[in-house]
């Protein structure tokens, strides 16, 4: 009866019971036979090939994201001046929701993942797992400081690119960082240690709460949003000749490593395109007619088109070599290419059973995506447990570092390309911003929503943080450090005019700064969950 009521009894028996042993094997059943060092050299190695297989899922499943943002309806209404019929094609998501319920939101699944099945994990447990929150907390460092340090050098012979809508920004970024001063409030203020399920779910529903608030601001409500005023787009957010240029610059990059549809690299951010040319008159007689007939035209057409795409999927994933690949002159490359291409083999060949994109506007595809995403997720959690056992290094370290940095990987692609293809900086800090949002609102919500539901009805107890010291004090270290990062962009904006860009020894100098910050994140954060100080 007394070892009931205590919480440090009934925690020791159940993590006794449940930790991770040495003994056990991950790979073969010789495995425990070979030295700690060779198991984990191994478990580094199935790790960093799990982030290969994360990088080529990626790929399809931006393909999706753009897709289902590209979706539009045909909206007719009628010239006042006229009384002619305008057919209007108008795109279903806005844009400022598609930032964060698509491409942050997806962005930051690998991580959001690992958390939820951590704390499923840890069903049955009264402390929360320590995998989830430390990841999320060190690929939010990782989102603010080497992504914002990529994304600063990316634009083009000093081209610079500066912030559009400051109003939509500074409402995503005041949810960042209130979500990072929550989380510091409910740790070590409101209920120390302790996270209750009203902590819980109001955390999971302020996401729903920064949609809203950013969604009045992008349509300036009044009283809700700030009086600024929306700067000057061109009509195509990305122009012709900027796109085709990093276009074949970008597929010669990453087409190796990612597995392809249709030769190209998704494009996610065609979603902010502002081209009128979707408006034309047509005569109201026609409209009807004309819609039957693309409906007739576009069911027989889809019936076989998606078919032999998926055929083809198979076909792109056992290539060694693209027929662009096989005219480079350099043997040594060549060689390295094939090389390579034989390594990520059975990650494409896995992939190539996501349906094309093309189906459904994307949606089809954007599920499996994200089901294959968790499949790899679920095997790093089960190579991080075992990284800590065979080596004995915190697992919170493991995940401020590796696991934040892996994970993240998502982040980083979509923030560079929107650095060197869009002609603004918008979505290329707005999905950082976003990032981080989700990953505490969604990302450690939603894993502790379900632990703190699972103890409240089993043992009618809290969900207690094993080493909330630990993470509070990350948190205040993230504080000061993303501080430092904020005023550096603030000022960038006031003294060369943009955020990106620029004289290239000053983004360098940037680009640098902000990898220092990051270096004194991971240093400081590991030093104090190790205990040393």
């Amino acid at each position: 009866g007394i070892c009931h009521k205590s919480y440090s009894c009934l925690a020791n028996i159940m993590m006794g019971s449940t930790a991770p042993s040495c003994d056990a094997y991950l790979f073969f059943h010789g495995e425990t036979l070979l030295p700690n060092d060779v198991r984990a050299f191994l478990c580094t190695a199935a790790l960093a090939y799990c982030f290969i297989g994360l990088s080529a899922i990626t790929a399809r499943f931006f393909k999706s994201m753009e897709s289902i943002t590209n979706h539009s309806r045909e909206v007719v209404t009628v010239d006042p001046q006229t009384n002619t019929p305008i057919v209007k094609q108008e795109k279903v998501w806005n844009y400022t929701i598609a930032d964060i319920a698509l491409l942050a939101f997806g962005t930051s699944f690998p991580q959001i993942s690992l958390a939820t099945i951590d704390a499923i994990r840890n069903l049955g447990q009264l402390t929360a797992g320590g995998l989830g929150p430390g990841t999320l907390v060190g690929s939010a460092a990782f989102d603010l400081f080497p992504i914002h340090a990529v994304c600063v050098i990316m634009p083009r012979g000093g081209s610079m690119k500066k912030i559009s809508d400051l109003g939509v920004w500074l409402v995503e970024l005041f949810w960042s960082f209130w979500a990072y001063v929550w989380l510091y409030i409910i740790l070590e203020v409101w209920t120390p240690n302790v996270i209750t399920l009203w902590e819980a779910l109001i955390t999971v529903l302020q996401y729903g709460l920064l949609l809203v608030h950013a969604y009045a601001q992008d349509k300036r409500w009044p009283y809700v949003s700030i009086p600024l005023v929306r700067g000057e787009r061109p009509e195509d957010w990305v122009p012709a000749e900027d796109a085709s240029f990093d276009h074949d610059k970008n597929c010669d990059e990453t087409n190796d490593i990612l597995p392809s549809q249709n030769d190209d690299i998704a494009d996610i951010f065609s979603i902010h395109s502002y081209n009128d040319a979707g408006y034309h008159h047509v005569p109201e007689k026609d409209i009807e007619e004309s819609s039957k007939m693309e409906l007739v035209a576009k069911n027989t057409h889809d019936d076989t088109y998606w078919l032999s795409i998926w055929r083809q999927q198979f076909f792109e994933a056992v290539m060694l070599e693209s027929p662009e690949q096989r005219k480079i002159d350099s043997v040594c490359l060549r060689f390295i290419i094939i090389c390579w291409n034989s390594i990520i083999v059975p990650w494409k060949i896995l992939f190539a059973f996501v349906p094309p994109y093309q189906v459904a506007h994307g949606w089809i595809a954007f599920i499996c995506s994200l089901i294959f995403i968790s499949g790899i997720a679920y095997g790093v959690t089960k190579i991080t447990d075992q990284i800590s056992c065979v080596t004995g290094v915190n697992p919170y370290v493991i995940a401020f570092t590796a696991l934040a940095a892996g994970t993240s990987w998502p982040d980083l692609v979509a923030s560079k390309i929107a650095a060197e293809r869009q002609v603004t900086a918008d979505s290329a800090i707005a999905n950082i911003t976003c990032s981080n949002s989700v990953n505490i609102y969604v990302g450690i919500g939603f894993p502790w929503l379900i632990n703190t539901l699972y103890n409240y009805f089993v043992y009618r107890e809290p969900l207690y943080i094993d080493n909330a010291a630990g993470l509070s004090f990350s948190l205040l270290v993230f504080f000061a450090t993303s501080f430092g990062c904020i005023v550096v962009l603030v000022m960038r904006r006031i003294l060369i005019g943009a955020e990106l860009g620029g004289p290239r020894l000053w983004a360098w100098v940037t680009s640098a700064y902000f990898m220092v910050l990051w270096v004194v994140f991971v240093v400081l954060s590991s030093l104090k969950v190790s205990g040393v100080i």
